[in-house]
Parts: structure tokens; sequence; C-alpha cells
């Protein structure tokens, strides 16, 4: 058996092993998924009381998988609950929803009482579930509890660095009854494991980066299946005139720097009214400068450490070439080496140009680029001015909000929120306009991308029924007519 080494992202040294698949591994999962997944989907009743058995479990070893979660991630334990509160806000919702959208229902048929109608969701059979490092639980219950609960079996490639946080999620939905084969992980080189996974599935939902949701699509194209895509951001959060700036700064570093920015759904830009930006900079600066840089078990830190050597990297990166390019450091802009290898300031850049490369990549980092503006057309056409349309923010006067939020071309708009309250609402969907994605997770379209709809119809015995003849369709056909317009 390969193995990967897993690195601990809090000192640099090795973490634990995990086992390196291969393609015909992979291959070999699919296999045993689809042969457990016809029992499995023969009762929507008996998966969702095991889902509420996996919520209740989850629940109770929320501290062993917080302790997890924080080994593999180096978030900070309050990012690490909120986590954890996330997976078990997706299990709950699809466990009480599923036997619904699951059940037959009637439809309105062509013709009363002649025919009837009916349609059926069913499962499409073996779902690939390909998630991230960043919110390796959170992410994996809205994807594969909603395919489990939609009858299908799982093959998931979960990222090698938090493999073992998704096997202890395995865990626990096998011990509240998930059959073993219904649910498999694998791991290992992402190219050859990723497309061996949308090789074999009959349906795929990823989540990553926009250029690797491009192949994944491309892939799952020439295959003619169905396919999600959760990819990039670069979100902007608007503070509107009048807005009471020092709730504006804390919402900001709250929507910026939760899980050290290393979140699809995080604030980047933040755009101010320019009769405000000064004020609104020494207050930001202030708040941020109050910020506990750490990770230990315990409430105590606001922000965590990123994940890797490579995330610190492509921050600083983002960071030095903004300031080149002529940005400002208004704080932070620095790697916080006394703490931990991966440890990076939480930052703000003001003076940033407008073609500043950081006004439009994804830093995917604790980094926010502040811009002023002169009105709200101007900042919703900078919002907007963006190949990805993922989240947004504003934050203001709560009409007015809902004004703008209905002008900015995103899949999901917090008002005086970040993120939280559109991604922790598990009954509206949540996905991406633009470049952002494909399809939606959450609500009841993320189980149903899972499905196939099968329609039914049913020729109702009666003294006429429909014609089949010349004859009959000559003494049909005027009655018929007048049916349909007074239908």
């Amino acid at each position: 058996m390969n193995l990967i080494s897993v690195v601990s992202p809090l000192t640099g040294e090795k973490l634990h092993d995990i086992q390196a698949f291969s393609a015909s591994d992979v291959a070999d999962a699919f296999k045993s998924a689809r042969k457990a997944q016809p029992a499995w989907a023969e009762s929507a009743q008996h998966r969702s009381l095991v889902a509420k058995k996996l919520a209740a479990l989850l629940a109770k070893e929320q501290s062993t998988v917080m302790d997890m979660l924080q080994a593999e991630t180096g978030k900070s334990r309050s990012h690490a609950f909120e986590e954890v509160a996330g997976a078990l806000g997706a299990i709950s919702y699809y466990a009480k929803v599923g036997p619904k959208l699951m059940k037959r229902k009637r439809i309105k048929a062509a013709v009363p009482l002649m025919l009837s109608a009916y349609v059926e969701t069913v499962p499409v059979g073996v779902v690939g579930v390909i998630t991230p490092w960043n919110y390796p639980l959170a992410l994996t219950m809205m994807d594969v509890i909603p395919a489990l609960m939609a009858g299908n079996s799982v093959v998931h490639k979960a990222d090698n660095q938090t493999a073992m946080t998704v096997h202890l999620a395995r865990d626990l939905a096998i011990e509240a009854g998930v059959p073993e084969d219904v649910w498999q992980i694998v791991h290992g080189d992402p190219a050859e494991v990723g497309n061996a996974v949308t090789d074999n599935a009959d349906y795929v939902a990823f989540t990553g980066s926009t250029p690797t949701g491009r192949m994944v699509a491309e892939r799952a194209a020439k295959r003619l299946i169905g396919y999600s895509l959760e990819l990039g951001g670069k979100n902007p959060m608007i503070v509107l005139p009048g807005a009471n700036l020092e709730q504006a700064a804390e919402i900001a570093l709250g929507s910026a720097f939760g899980n050290a920015g290393q979140l699809c759904v995080s604030i980047e830009r933040l755009y101010v009214p320019n009769h405000a930006l000064s004020d609104f900079e020494a207050i930001l600066k202030r708040r941020i400068e109050t910020m506990t840089v750490g990770s230990s078990g315990e409430f105590a830190h606001d922000i965590g450490s990123l994940t890797s050597k490579a995330q610190v990297e492509r921050v600083s990166g983002f960071v030095d070439r903004a300031v080149s390019e002529g940005a400002k450091v208004l704080t932070g802009g620095k790697r916080l080496e006394n703490l931990g290898p991966n440890y990076y300031a939480p930052t703000v850049l003001t003076a940033v140009p407008k073609t500043a490369e950081i006004m439009t990549k994804e830093v995917f980092g604790p980094v926010i680029a502040l811009v002023g503006y002169d009105s709200l057309d101007e900042a919703v056409e900078l919002s907007n001015a963006t190949e990805f349309g993922l989240n947004a923010s504003v934050v203001g006067d709560r009409s007015k909000a809902l004004e703008v939020a209905s002008r900015l071309m995103a899949g999901s708009v917090n008002i005086n929120e970040g993120y939280r309250a559109s991604m922790a609402s598990m009954a509206a969907p949540m996905g991406g306009m633009k470049q952002s994605g494909n399809g939606r997770r959450s609500g009841p379209a993320g189980l149903l991308r899972f499905t196939e709809t099968r329609t039914i119809g049913v020729a109702n015995k009666l003294p006429i029924g429909l014609p089949t003849r010349a004859k009959e369709y000559k003494v049909m056909a005027p009655l018929m007519t007048k049916l349909t317009k007074w239908i």
C-alpha cells in the first residue's frame, strides 16, 4: 500500500499517513457502490432515520471532530465550531425533507378523468463527490448527505490534507446505519483519483477552483453525465452611505477573516463611500489589530492558521504584488512566524489601483482590498466587474440594501452580514453565477440534482377511451377540440 504523509499546518511536522488510491482502486469502489445502491434506495423513510441518528452522533462527538478539524486545517476553535454547526444543519434539513422530495407526486393530466399522470424522483445511481480541504466536514455533509438521502451511493474523493476528518464523519455515518459500500472515501494523486471519480460516476459534485472545475465539466460532458460545480469567488461588500461605520467594520472583519479567509464566500473587496473612507480606515485598523491569532482547543482566538505552506506563499505573493502595483498596507501584510509556520496577519490594503491583480483574482486568505466610491451606481459596477459571481454583501439600511442586492451578479447576497445569513439557510439554494459555478447545493435543488425524473401516464378505464383508428378520431376530434378550449 502506498502512503501519503499529511503535515500539520500548526507545527510543520508529520501528522499522520493516509492511503494513496489508484485509478483501478477507485473503479473497484464504484463497482461495490453500484452493487450496494439498490437496497439503500428502497426506503426514503429509513434513510431519513439514519440521517437523524447521524446528526445525534455528530452532536455528541463534536469535540472530537473539532479537534481533528483543527489538527488538519489549523483553523481556530470558533471556526471549527461553525463548521460542525453547518454540517449539523445540512444533515438535519435533508433528514426532514428527503422523504417528501422523493415521494411520487400526482400532476394534472392532459385529459381529465380519461388520463392520470404521476412524476417520480429516482436516484441517478452512484454519485462522485469531490471536496476541498478548507471545509472538509461542512462541504461533505452539504453534498454527500443529500446524495445519500436521494437513494444514491457515493464515492467521495476527500482532499489529502483533511482526509481523516472526512473518515471520522463517515465512521459516524456507518455507526448510524449507512452501509459501508454505500459511502466510500478515496484519496491520493489529485489528478489520477479525481479523474477516475468523474470517469466512473453517474453524476459528479465538485467544489474547488474554477480552472479545475472547467476540467471536471469537460470530462463529465464527454460522458453525458450531470454535474454541479461550486467554484471560486471574488466577493464584494458594499458599505452604504449613512451606515454605522463601527458596525460595518466588525461585520467586515468577520466576513473577510472567517477561517483565515480560506472560504469561497468570504469577502475580499470592500467598497466604502469616499466621504467616509478615512474614518472607516481608522476604525477597521483599530478593530483588526485587537484580533487574537492562534489555534487551541479553547475559544480563545479570532483567527487561526492558514492550512499549508503553499497557502502562505499564495497569500503573501498576492499582497507583495499588490504593493508593487501601488497598493498600501493599512495593517498586517506579514507572516507571523513566531506563532507557527503558516500564520499570516489579517491584512487590509488601501489605495489599490482598479487594474491591480488583487481586485479580480481570488486570494483565498485573510486579505481585504479597501476601495472608495462616489455613487452607488459606481459601487455596483465595481462589485460586478469580475468574472466571478458567488457571494456579495451589503451593509446599511435594510430597505436600501435590498435594492442594491438585486443589482449584484452573485448567487447569494447577504445584508448586514458577510456570508453566514445565506450559507446557514439550508432551505435556500447556494451557488454561483458567471465563472463561480454551475448548479446549486442546499435547498430542495441540492438533493434533486442527484436524481432523475420519471413520468408515469395512466389511461383510466372508461366507456370512451383514447382513439386509435381514423373513424374514432372523426368522432372524437371535435369533442377533444372543445375540451382543449375549455381546459
